[in-house]
């Protein structure tokens, strides 16, 4: 009897029954794991864990699932399994010491659709075109940013620009994320763009709206269902389609700009990190390593969420901290005044001399926890962690929020306490689980530009002016979730010291 002759004998509850179960089946056999593969909680057919997650505070989640799993467990994000790494320890072992076998991308549906199937910038690119493409972002990075006295003089001259945001304000209370946004976003500017932007400038408004809406949406559910479920999500209204708007706009004002380059480039006198692309792009041989205009645009994307969201978000919850712990702020002050004074500008050469001050920085890093958990890798080969097997292809993911908050690692993990960065003489120690920048070949390429530009920032604001909030007002600790974590809305009063 024929396959259609068989199932012409059943009449349609019978055969959507039988049609259910084979699709049971299928499931159950897709998703059967390899021997000595991590455990996890049990997960729907075809929909995985994905409604399991705590959407407002899955990095929470995230965490606690591993005082039930341990620290390498798996969960399922529709078909696909991930594999979460939790610990001080066990991240270590995942993403420094077998760095190589974790430091590509896996692919991700709304990646290539925002990247259209180009060379996927710094951020998502894998192979020679990663590591040729994150060398040359350094080496960028290292001559307009760090290697010289300019970029430090930049950043204080961005601070006289803040500093006069926050004067025409007269002492009333006002919201500083856009004034901070300004500000950190302009320093990424130079290097890229090779030019600051008024806080006034429209574009450069649209665009810093964009970032931070792209930043928000890349970590929200929204993301995680348009990867489970692709086929069905890009026909779906709903908050994931603003990602691909926004990404669409930013891409148009960062073409405008490479259009602006072209213009008056100098092949002699490159000023920025678009002028050496496209000398790059002239010169090189070998195309296959991404030097080409539509990878151009997205690596500047890529440089420009990197070097403005995170450092912007930090400084933020460094308000937030320090208005809730206003003995330490005064001690932050009391540390500059005598260091520096109330008028002579700070510089990088007074870092060693506020060790209370950079370890206030330092918590305000690890409590704010901007990036709760790291980008996803994938397993190179067949390999073991923890003692569990990781099949070649198999999504990873480190959790930084089991790093910073390691009972283990931290005396008062769950606190505001500077003194985790000081020995007892009251000196600046560091410690080997502070990874807000994450580790290993994928670590934040810009680590040493956002440290200058926290230090520098944040050591001016406190230098001028002393911050409070609205009478009878609790700043909120636990954060708006996305790709970053944000602070909830709120206000401050700037008074002049």
């Amino acid at each position: 009897m024929s396959l259609c002759g068989f199932l012409l004998r059943f009449g349609p509850p019978e055969f959507l029954l039988l049609f259910f179960a084979f699709l049971l089946l299928v499931c159950f056999w897709a998703k059967k794991d390899p021997p000595n593969f991590p455990p996890g909680p049990p997960s729907l057919p075809f929909l995985g864990n994905i409604f399991n997650i705590e959407s407002k505070q899955p990095h929470i989640y995230l965490t606690k699932l591993a005082d039930v799993y341990g620290n390498v467990f798996c969960i399922r994000l529709g078909r696909h399994r991930t594999v979460f790494v939790s610990g001080w320890k066990m991240v270590k072992e995942a993403i420094v010491t077998q760095a190589d076998h974790f430091v590509d991308r896996p692919y991700s549906p709304m990646v290539t659709r925002i990247y259209s199937g180009n060379s996927a910038g710094l951020f998502f690119s894998n192979g020679k075109v990663w590591r040729r493409q994150r060398r040359f972002a350094m080496s960028t990075l290292r001559t307009f940013g760090l290697a010289n006295s300019s970029m430090e003089q930049s950043i204080c001259e961005e601070s006289r620009h803040l500093q006069e945001a926050l004067e025409k304000e007269k002492g009333e209370p006002f919201d500083p994320v856009p004034l901070i946004n300004n500000a950190v976003a302009n320093i990424i500017c130079q290097i890229v763009f090779g030019r600051r932007f008024d806080y006034t400038d429209h574009n450069f408004q649209s665009m810093l709206r964009n970032l931070t809406d792209m930043a928000y949406l890349e970590g929200s559910i929204w993301a995680l269902l348009y990867d489970a479920f692709p086929a069905v999500m890009k026909h779906v209204p709903g908050p994931h389609n603003g990602i691909f708007r926004s990404s669409r706009s930013l891409e148009a004002s960062i073409r405008a700009e490479i259009e602006r380059h072209k213009l008056d480039l100098d092949p002699t006198n490159p000023r920025d990190y678009i002028d050496l692309f496209l000398i790059e792009e002239k010169h090189s041989k070998n195309r296959d390593l991404g030097f080409d205009e539509g990878n151009l645009v997205l690596c500047c994307l890529d440089l420009f969420l990197a070097g403005s969201e995170t450092t912007s978000k930090t400084l933020q919850w460094g308000l937030v901290y320090l208005i809730k712990s206003p003995h330490i702020q005064a001690k932050v002050q009391a540390e500059i005044d005598g260091v520096i004074g109330p008028t002579r500008h700070p510089t990088m050469a007074d870092r060693p001399n506020l060790p209370f001050t950079d370890a206030v920085i330092h918590e305000i890093q690890r409590v704010g926890n901007v990036v709760p958990l790291n980008g996803l890798r994938m397993a190179a080969k067949d390999t073991t962690l923890g003692g569990y097997f990781i099949p070649k292809g198999t999504s990873v993911m480190a959790n930084l929020t089991s790093v910073l908050f390691d009972p283990a690692e931290w005396e008062k993990p769950d606190s505001f306490h500077p003194a985790h960065f000081l020995d007892a003489g009251g000196r600046f120690v560091r410690r080997e689980a502070f990874l807000p920048f994450s580790a290993g070949k994928r670590a934040c390429l810009g680590e040493g530009l956002a440290r200058a530009e926290l230090f520098l920032f944040f050591v001016t604001l406190l230098q001028k002016y002393h911050f409070t909030t609205l009478e009878g007002v609790e700043l909120r600790g636990d954060g708006v979730i996305g790709a970053t974590r944000t602070p909830h809305p709120f206000k401050v009063y700037a008074e002049a010291r």
